[in-house]
């Protein structure tokens, strides 16, 4: 029976109030129940480094999960042939999925799901957690807006579940799930996750009507979803035999990488880092979901540590002294710019506009929520209402009146401003079905590494080529 344990959860589990550097608060932590079927280990009297699994070798975990019954087709060998003479780009995705893989495989090993579900975020977002596409995709699973709701994937001026390693993943498990009961066959499950459930059921209902097979090598879907299921296949072939393609996989132990820290109270991430003792880009590859520089413990958010960095974080959490956040929310009560913001806030005009990103010239609406500098007025953890509902909206401000011309003298003519724009709402239109970010990878596969933490990596949708790399 395979050892199993989805993610360590570690509860910091010290009293007295923030302003000691304790996670105590006054508003209790909501528990998330995805969370909750996950093994939680107490280090006052339990080891992190004691737990590992029966293997040490988490690809032959992998391999010996494999369900899928290879296509043997040209489109497959045709892909494996692209990832075979690029094995620097496979190398680069191999190294990043190091992090995630072994989370991924516990979570589809207790669904009894293929491994090769396992292997879907090379195709997606070749691991890189902060992917966006050209259709707003977003995460390792590249969740459209619409489909992240439907998937109870918080989007918000605080954070994006869609790039949560945990969240974003159990909701792609549940939703592949879902379009294998609806379809019958793994092949054309992934195609709805590629191409949308109504779409893969539409061509199957075309073909019905000409006597025609209703499989996935069978229906006529666009070229991505066509190579969708190849993709993910060449990926397999690799995995199971390396060695034969050129490629060398990084050793992956069969143990967790990171371990989910509870939060308490809110904390400003730049202190998180600072008490893990880890480098900001590897916090930022664990924890890319969060939008501003503070952590919301009414979000239910939680912290994503390596392995054996926990303790540490937990011996200095026990000696900080000093408050663990110095950022408060505020909900704008009319329309009006930055400066008129600011001015009523109290708060420098910069600072509001750089930490809530809002571009120059534009104006915030009423019932935006933004983030501002806690002072003895605004003191607490944000609010669990702002935590999950806070919203923020842009606009530009009306054109001056046109000045009256004098008699006889030409006027020049004022144009019409367009409708509103809007900021980092959470009401922003979205695609009807989940789209893939994988097609370019196959066509771009240059030199270098992607940045993970400083900047949103972009992937093509359906057209032009990938920047990941």
């Amino acid at each position: 029976m395979l050892w199993r344990y989805a993610v360590i959860l570690l509860i910091a589990a010290l009293s007295g109030c923030a302003s000691t550097g304790d996670w105590s608060s006054d508003t209790p932590t909501r528990q998330d129940p995805r969370a909750s079927k996950a093994k939680r280990v107490n280090l006052k009297n339990q080891s992190v480094s004691d737990l590992y699994a029966p293997s040490s070798n988490l690809w032959i975990r992998i391999r010996d999960g494999f369900e899928m019954e290879p296509m043997n087709t040209p489109l497959e060998i045709e892909q494996v042939r692209w990832l075979s003479a690029r094995p620097d780009y496979v190398n680069r995705s191999m190294t990043r999925s190091s992090r995630y893989l072994f989370y991924i495989v516990q979570e589809v090993n207790a669904r009894n799901m293929p491994t090769e579900i396992a292997l879907l975020p090379f195709v997606e977002s070749a691991f890189v957690t902060n992917a966006k596409s050209s259709a707003k995709a977003m995460g390792l699973w590249q969740f459209m807006p619409a489909t992240g709701k439907d998937f109870r994937l918080t989007q918000n001026v605080f954070r994006d579940e869609r790039r949560d390693v945990l969240q974003s993943t159990d909701a792609a498990l549940d939703y592949l799930q879902r379009l294998y009961k609806q379809f019958g066959s793994w092949e054309l499950a992934l195609a709805a996750y590629n191409w949308g459930a109504g779409n893969v059921s539409k061509a199957q209902k075309r073909n019905l009507a000409a006597g025609l097979p209703t499989d996935y090598l069978s229906l006529k879907m666009p070229n991505e979803t066509r190579n969708y299921v190849p993709k993910l296949m060449a990926y397999r072939q690799i995995v199971l035999d390396p060695q034969a393609y050129g490629i060398v996989l990084p050793e992956l132990e069969n143990h967790p990488y990171f371990v989910a820290v509870d939060v308490g109270s809110d904390i400003d991430v730049d202190l998180a880092i600072k008490l893990a003792e880890i480098p900001s880009d590897e916090f930022h590859s664990l924890n890319p979901s969060f939008n501003k520089p503070v952590i919301l413990s009414n979000a239910n958010q939680q912290i994503l540590l390596p392995f054996g960095h926990a303790e540490i974080f937990q011996a200095n959490l026990k000696q900080y002294t000093k408050p663990l956040s110095s950022w408060a929310a505020v909900q704008v009560t009319k329309t009006e710019s930055v400066d008129q913001c600011a001015k009523t806030l109290g708060v420098d005009a910069d600072t509001l506009r750089e930490v809530n990103g809002i571009p120059k010239g534009m104006r915030i609406r009423s019932g935006s929520t933004v983030l501002v500098p806690k002072t003895s007025r605004r003191p607490g953890d944000i609010s669990m209402a702002m935590a999950e509902n806070g919203s923020l909206s842009l606009d530009k401000p009306a054109p001056p009146a046109p000045k009256k011309c004098a008699k006889g003298a030409k006027c020049p003519v004022v144009k019409p401003v367009k409708g509103a724009t809007k900021g980092n709402s959470s009401a922003n239109n979205a695609a009807s079905q989940h789209k893939s970010a994988s097609t370019g990878l196959a066509k771009s596969a240059k030199n270098g590494s992607a940045n993970t933490s400083s900047s949103t990596a972009k992937v093509s949708n359906g057209k032009g080529a990938s920047k990941i790399q």
